[in-house]
């Protein structure tokens, strides 16, 4: 068994990526490397470590047993050694600190403005990153690659979740539709419409498409599109119907020629909340993040 002074703890990241992905490209994908230092970085563990680590099996390759163990190890060692190193104090007046969020374009209209004046007006050398939401942007979070997920519904394991806040839904007409005079609709006339269908993920709408489905009344989309902002601009004109959270849906709407009417009853509200890993807890700066999105919700 190697000694920790003859280890490379450089070797740290990229045996945790590939044991992770169990796929070299894709371990060097993860952490921004070429996929032949990458292969060096292989190899030098199997040497160090006098283990292949993965082995090509009939579907891909497969961990060793040993490489198994050192998975579990570094899933409790790695947190701990990165707040070993971390800063224990974050002054934000000095600090230039990165912080990286995904959420949906509704989520990123919901906080940016009023999160960004404050966030700069306390910390002007910090810079923030938003990325969109995609189907495996929780997993990213738990592989430590976007700090904080603004979101509808409820995070997986082993992230945490702190409640932010709640959305009625509304539908968002073209001002000739049939319903666009009526004050809301019921879940019969909705479902004999024509839907655009926000793609958050696997091509379903979060929250509504959950709540109708679990109703056994699912909707047909007859189109689909990648963001809110989208489903809006397409409605104008149309018979097609959008379901957006109610502020969005009145952001969005152009007198003359657009409505809002409130969405069936079962579709009910949806509870935002704010999603991090557990690593990231005690990170000083991590921590005012957190405290300046609630204090900006607040605020507003």
């Amino acid at each position: 068994m190697p000694r920790i002074e003859s280890v490379d703890l450089n070797l740290l990241a990229p045996l945790q990526a590939l044991l992770d992905e169990r796929h070299v490209s894709r371990a060097a994908d993860r952490l921004h490397m070429s996929q032949p230092s990458m292969s060096r970085a292989l190899q030098r563990l199997r040497a160090t470590l006098g283990d292949e680590l993965l082995v090509r099996g009939p579907s891909g390759y497969q961990l060793t047993p040993r490489a198994e163990r050192i998975k579990a190890e570094l899933q409790h060692a790695l947190p701990r050694l990165e707040h070993v190193f971390s800063d224990e104090e974050f002054d934000p007046a000095t600090a230039a600190r990165s912080f990286r969020l995904a959420g949906t374009d509704y989520t990123v209209t919901v906080l940016s403005g009023a999160l960004l004046a404050r966030v700069f007006a306390q910390s002007p050398g910090s810079t923030v990153f938003f990325s969109r939401w995609h189907h495996t942007v929780f997993s990213d979070a738990e592989h430590g690659m976007v700090d904080l997920l603004i979101h509808g519904g409820v995070a997986p394991p082993p992230l945490r979740s702190q409640a932010l806040f709640s959305q009625e839904y509304a539908c968002l007409v073209a001002s000739k539709h049939p319903l666009a005079q009526s004050s809301a609709v019921s879940l019969a006339d909705y479902l004999e419409c024509a839907h655009i269908v926000v793609d958050v993920a696997d091509g379903r709408q979060g929250h509504v498409d959950r709540r109708l489905e679990a109703l056994g009344r699912p909707r047909r989309a007859s189109v689909t599109v990648p963001y809110h902002a989208a489903a809006a601009a397409a409605v104008a004109g149309s018979a097609l119907v959008a379901t957006l959270p109610h502020s969005f849906a009145v952001q969005h709407a152009t007198p003359g020629l657009t409505a809002v009417i409130a969405a069936p009853d079962e579709i009910g509200p949806m509870s935002y909340a704010m999603s991090w890993h557990p690593r990231l807890d005690d990170d000083a700066a991590q921590r005012w993040l957190r405290s300046t999105i609630t204090t900006t919700l607040n605020a507003g």
